[in-house]
């Protein structure tokens, strides 16, 4: 075993970091005496380094999961040349214009075995950390002035800055019609998910790429989102959500939810976001160095405002 499973407790505090360059060290001293076509690197900066300087195989590609900022950017513009780095959204491209890029290739999600269902709860979701940043503030005031419930799933962010939001801006408004759910996982996700009237992502940050976002698509519950970072690329407006300027917006968004098709909604997600359409550009990539900005992803459409500097006009 390369990762003990006591490492887990570690996750998101301060040991993690190395914690994560241990499993690393293991996996390559492993793989040491072998030899291979490509290499696939998800594991951060620390990750690509070790698989460039491997020479176990001829090719690296390496996916940017995070935001691309300083001092990640001179990182990766130091070894642009040598690795196939691909971008998983266009908005996290576009903070970077002068790094060379493989391609951009969307993450995809397990795809729900049943189909999306026509009828649903009136209840909103956010499934998300709790950190200022996501907005869950912000969610509270959506639901309390649309008249629905709110599920708030997702984990307190361990940090100073996040226990205090929790206490002083989530926590004393839980109620009967705001509900916390701090470890939300398989079968019960997946059932608040799919019953939810739409999921919320209030984000106030420009977050490369909604995973959560996209798993609400596929079983079918439509988005309300703010105009943010990787939404406006990922939503598809009327048909798979409705994206929002501020908190007003949304409010009017919510009432208007009942337009959208659910049916519709898992069908478009599905297709974009299937683990072979992913794995399909990802082979591009690999056989061929690059791969093709998407149709759906062009800046000539009306996902252009993905790559505005443009944010929504809400403040924390």
């Amino acid at each position: 075993m390369l990762a003990d499973a006591a490492w887990s407790h570690d996750l998101g505090g301060p040991h993690e970091r190395p914690r994560e360059a241990t499993y690393l060290a293991r996996v390559y001293a492993d793989m040491a005496n072998r030899r291979f076509d490509v290499i696939h690197d998800h594991a951060g900066f620390d990750g690509l380094l070790l698989a460039l300087h491997s020479g176990v195989a001829p090719v690296v590609v390496h996916t940017i999961h995070g935001e691309l900022v300083e001092p990640m950017t001179t990182l990766y513009k130091e070894v642009d040349a040598r690795a196939r780095l691909c971008a998983i959204s266009l908005s996290q491209a576009a903070s970077a214009p002068a790094l060379k890029l493989a391609g951009i290739v969307h993450n995809a999600v397990e795809l729900p075995t049943a189909p999306p269902s026509a009828t649903h709860e009136r209840y909103l979701i956010e499934v998300a950390r709790i950190t200022p940043d996501k907005g869950q503030h912000l969610a509270i005031q959506v639901a309390q002035q649309s008249g629905r419930k709110l599920i708030l799933a997702g984990k307190v962010e361990r940090t100073e800055e996040g226990l205090r939001y929790f206490e002083e801006q989530v926590e004393p408004f839980l109620s009967p019609t705001i509900e916390y759910y701090p470890n939300v996982a398989g079968a019960q996700k997946t059932r608040l998910i799919s019953r939810a009237a739409a999921g919320i992502f209030p984000l106030l940050w420009s977050e490369p790429f909604g995973l959560a976002m996209v798993e609400c698509m596929v079983a079918g519950t439509p988005i309300l989102a703010l105009r943010s970072g990787s939404t406006p690329e990922l939503i598809e407006e009327g048909v798979t959500g409705f994206l929002a300027e501020d908190v007003d917006d949304l409010v009017e968004a919510a009432n208007r939810i009942d337009e959208i098709d659910r049916v519709r909604c898992a069908e478009v997600a599905r297709e974009r976001f299937s683990p072979r359409h992913m794995a399909e550009r990802y082979l591009s990539v690999y056989r061929r160095g690059s791969v093709e900005v998407e149709a759906f992803a062009s800046p000539n459409g009306p996902e252009a405002a993905a790559l505005s500097p443009r944010r929504a006009t809400v403040t924390p």
